[in-house]
């Protein structure tokens, strides 16, 4: 509710319907408003000190009533009713309070010579504007959108003000532009006059010597336009001279004109409109005319097409009984043969389907023998392979060794040898027993080297055919890991993607956290925030530790700025699963940053041996073969 009628017995719509009831009474002239032509008396306030208004001083009077918060609710209705009463209704008999409409009611107002010369568009002049020196040299004075201000203020609503310069800068004149209507050129003469009335008009201007520091204000006239000045120079380019009896004369030729041509324009309008009007009726006779043709067709063609109808729906119903007849009793043989036919195809379906649905579950039992038969098979061929190969490579280990072993006897046994020589040749000049010596410890010398050489290569040997196993070791893990992917989950012995992060403790601290029916969502979509973490080659949360050995070791850094955000906001077991992700992705993928599957035993939380896959994989064909025989 509006708060004009906040304070009210009556209601909302109830004051409307007041408001709206005066309003009626007003249009239809109950309530009298006008006293004559130029004066009105408003009708709610009678019993008072009756006052005349004009139309503006009405309007007001309706409107601060109306609005006002100290008046009754009524009072205030039916004072805006009269506000809306007078500014629809009163506003074009009243127009003249508003503004002046012509030369003459201008001239009636300012007592203004109408064969005067004046400068058009109306100008007014304003001199003695107070001017001082700038730091460059030049005057400088108030700007032309302050005195257009100030002069609105005062109600002679100026168009521009346009203050003169000159090369010394303000010249303390402006030149005052009011719109080119005869309100504009009311409000030209209404300046002047105020300023006359204080004694600072254009004579004052030239005759006072000391102006002081007030404005002195004129209209434009022929000697200001025809001046030898700056102001002069200004009206000659931006206007030229009239009269006020001149101007209307032009205004009455514009108005002669338009009225001529409006005139012109209408005849010819007319013409055109009364040729349409004799076309529209030859045109109506002539449909009228075809329209009653088209019906006389229409009502034999329809005629026609009805007695057509009539004969084809009679034939039609005649071919349609027949019809009837013959497909009732074809209705009854064919119900007869279907009434058999069932019968007959229930015995001979049900005979049907047990004996496919026991061939189906024959074949079905074969072929699942068959590949029961062919997964037992290759589980026990791969783990006899696994155990063949790891047999193989142990063998090979120890052949490695004792080479190995053989090899540096040689080479110590060599550089011993070679010692003695550099002994033995210090005393070779003295001594022809010694230099015999020596030369039997160069031949055993070169033999052990032979021998040495003979090592090295079974050696290599050796070595290539370790590389060889260990490879084929790596294939059968991964073979074994592939075998055991779609396995179960909770056994001892299975595979682990290393680098992938446990959503487990997500999905506690999000249960923690958040509502549960959200706590799912918002857990896995944090999980998977921190797995693309963990993919960013960018992020390395490690640092170096050196231990007394001088051995260089990664561990992850608790500083890291992550990592301690999610252990303030998460938890421990939270941080825990990142971090042991990060280390696992580190040692096994560090640059691919994506996870690895790995052979894992999960009882003790470590790498699991092949040996313990294979012992796996036989336990699981062992089970299964006896599930089978049962």
């Amino acid at each position: 509710m509006p708060r004009n009628f906040e304070k009210s017995d009556l209601s909302w719509s109830e004051l409307k319907d007041y408001e709206y009831k005066k309003y009626n009474q007003l249009k239809k002239g109950d309530l009298k408003v006008e006293v004559s032509e130029t004066a009105y008396r408003c009708p709610f306030c009678r019993g008072k000190k009756e006052t005349d208004y004009l139309y503006k001083e009405l309007l007001q009077h309706a409107s601060d009533v109306g609005r006002s918060r100290s008046r009754g609710a009524r009072e205030k209705a039916q004072h805006l009713a009269l506000e809306k009463y007078v500014s629809k209704y009163l506003v074009v008999k009243d127009r003249s309070q508003l503004e002046p409409g012509t030369s003459s009611e201008c001239l009636k107002i300012t007592d203004h010579q109408p064969d005067q010369l004046l400068v058009y568009p109306w100008v007014g002049i304003v001199a003695n504007i107070k001017t001082q020196r700038g730091e460059d040299g030049r005057y400088v004075g108030e700007s032309g959108s302050k005195l257009r201000d100030e002069f609105r203020s005062k109600g002679f609503n100026p168009l521009k003000v346009h203050p003169l310069w000159s090369r010394r800068g303000h010249s303390g004149f402006a030149v005052v532009e009011f719109y080119k209507d005869w309100a504009g050129f009311k409000n030209a003469i209404m300046f002047e006059k105020s300023f006359e009335v204080d004694h600072h008009g254009k004579k004052d201007f030239y005759a006072v010597k000391n102006l002081g520091d007030k404005l002195y204000g004129w209209i434009a006239r022929d000697d200001d336009y025809n001046s030898k000045s700056l102001i002069g120079d200004h009206l000659r380019k931006n206007g030229d001279l009239k009269t006020v009896s001149g101007k209307e004369a032009e205004d009455q030729r514009k108005t002669s004109t338009l009225v001529t041509n409006l005139t012109r324009t209408l005849e010819v309008k007319d013409m055109r409109y009364k040729e349409m009007e004799m076309k529209y009726l030859e045109t109506s006779t002539y449909l009228d005319l075809t329209m009653e043709q088209m019906d006389e067709m229409n009502k034999s063609r329809n005629e026609e097409i009805r007695k057509m109808q009539q004969s084809a729906h009679d034939h039609f119903q005649k071919i349609y009984l027949e019809h009837e007849k013959a497909t009732s009793q074809l209705e009854a043989q064919k119900m007869q043969l279907e009434e058999h036919e069932k019968q007959l195809q229930y015995r001979e379906a049900k005979n049907e389907t047990e004996r496919k649905k026991l061939h189906s579950e024959k074949i079905m039992n074969e072929r699942a023998t068959l590949e029961q038969k062919k997964a037992d098979e290759k589980v026990w061929r791969l783990a006899q392979v696994h155990k063949e190969e790891k047999e193989k490579l142990r063998r090979k280990i120890i052949e490695l060794q004792k080479g190995l072993d053989a090899k540096q006897a040689l080479e110590l046994e060599i550089e011993q040898k070679r010692g003695t020589i550099q002994v033995m040749k210090h005393m070779r000049e003295e001594n022809v027993e010694v230099q015999e010596k020596m030369d039997a410890i160069i031949k055993e010398i070169k033999e052990k080297e032979g021998e040495m050489d003979v090592v090295e290569a079974l050696n290599q040997s050796l070595i290539v055919r370790e590389r060889k196993s260990n490879d084929e070791l790596q294939e059968a893990r991964k073979e074994l890991i592939n075998s055991l992917k779609e396995g179960r989950t909770r056994a001892t012995i299975g595979v682990k993607r290393m680098g992938e992060i446990d959503n487990r403790p997500f999905l506690a601290a999000a249960k923690a956290k958040f509502p549960a029916e959200e706590a799912d969502e918002k857990g896995l979509e944090l999980c998977s925030l921190w797995e693309e973490y963990l993919r960013d080659p960018n992020w390395h949360p490690f640092k170096i530790l050196v231990d007394k050995e001088g051995n260089c070791k990664e561990i992850i850094d608790v500083e890291d700025q992550k990592l301690k955000s999610l252990k303030n906001e998460y938890g421990e077991q939270v941080h825990n699963a990142v971090a042991l992700a990060q280390s696992e992705m580190n040692q096994y993928n560090p640059s691919g940053r994506y996870t690895i599957p790995e052979l894992w035993n999960f009882k003790e939380n470590r790498k699991a041996t092949l040996k313990e896959g294979a012992i796996h994989l036989l336990n699981q064909w062992r089970v299964n073969r006896k599930r089978k025989r049962n």
